[in-house]
């Protein structure tokens, strides 16, 4: 029987400058949004992107608007309280980060 998998790699660029949230628990999160052409048809997708560990968010907060870079990942689905809503979202947490 095959072994689930959750690896995605993508390149793009970056859109905005980096931003540093602080969530309710304490933690600190970097995010970016990633935008990736798309193949063989017109448009583009744009993907939220967190760095949780202390090296990967310093080199996310290092990257500049419309910064070329690669990303190896896991997509991960978040949930929180929104007022008496639960509110969710698709995110891709990045494992590894580098320019192109």
């Amino acid at each position: 029987m095959p072994r689930p998998m959750n690896r995605v790699s993508l390149r793009g660029r970056v859109s905005g400058e980096p931003k540093v949230k602080r969530l309710p628990s304490g933690d600190e999160v970097v995010e970016i949004c990633l935008v990736v052409d798309r193949v063989n048809r017109s448009g583009v997708d744009t993907l939220d992107v967190a760095s949780w560990s202390a090296q990967l968010k310093r080199r996310t907060l290092s990257l500049k608007d419309q910064e070329w870079i690669s990303v190896s990942e896991v997509i991960r689905r978040r949930f929180w309280r929104s007022g008496a809503k639960l509110a969710s979202q698709w995110q891709v947490e990045a494992r590894e980060l580098g320019r192109v």
